[in-house]
């Protein structure tokens, strides 16, 4: 009768293992959907997910009590099953981490700097459409916020990508070949100018900022990442 008793005790216990293990999973994604870093692999997110947010703790939390159903219990299954839980545990947060991020670009982030949002019902100015025009002329590296300061000499937006991405590099190569000529080259800073308007691209934490307008607009601007 005991170890039936021990058997029933620890069957409720691999129960509330599951339980913890999935919301565990979904405590995870839901923690790199909102405070993910986009630029991140698989591993990176999972190990930025167990060590910031809530998921390793759940973890831990899991590996305790599974540690105590396997001593309350000598069933095989029941021991075998404890073991997998944490496993798949992790797994799945290994799998989720990708996802997790990827849905956070696509609700977050442009792959191409806006100016103009469509369907945002509201016009928008003629220095706005000219940055866009200026923006889609030009192939582009990484992911663009939707924030950034817009005005009448232009506007700019937040680049992110990963560290071992030139940044430079790539505008250097993109910017001729879209017909615009690079004027001014630091290793930093980069400006280029095309019929009247101005490109630059200043280099910062996780990408830089990049900003379109006038030419007249960039003789008295600079980008500040």
């Amino acid at each position: 009768m005991a170890q039936t008793g021990r058997t029933t005790v620890a069957a409720v216990l691999l129960v509330l293992t599951a339980a913890l293990a999935l919301l565990g999973v979904l405590v995870h994604h839901s923690f790199l959907l909102e405070y993910g870093v986009i630029t991140d692999t698989a591993f990176e997110g999972l190990v930025w997910g167990l060590t910031a947010g809530f998921s390793g703790v759940a973890l831990v939390v899991v590996g305790v009590v599974a540690v105590f159903v396997l001593v309350l219990s000598p069933r095989i299954w029941i021991r075998f099953t404890a073991i997998v839980i944490p496993v798949l545990m992790l797994l799945a947060m290994f799998a989720l981490s990708p996802v997790a991020l990827r849905q956070k670009i696509e609700a977050q982030y442009d792959s191409v700097p806006q100016c103009v949002t469509e369907g945002s019902g509201e016009p928008a100015s003629t220095a706005e459409r000219e940055s866009q025009q200026a923006f889609d002329s030009i192939e582009h590296i990484g992911y663009f916020s939707r924030g950034g300061a817009s005005g009448v000499d232009g506007c700019d937006r937040s680049l992110e990508v990963s560290e071992e991405i030139d940044v430079l590099g790539h505008y250097r190569a993109a910017l001729p070949e879209a017909g615009w000529e690079v004027v001014e080259d630091d290793g930093r800073h980069l400006r280029a100018e095309r019929e009247g308007m101005a490109f630059e691209v200043m280099l910062g934490p996780g990408g830089g900022v990049v900003w379109a307008g006038t030419d007249e607009g960039a003789s008295a601007h600079r980008i500040d990442p």
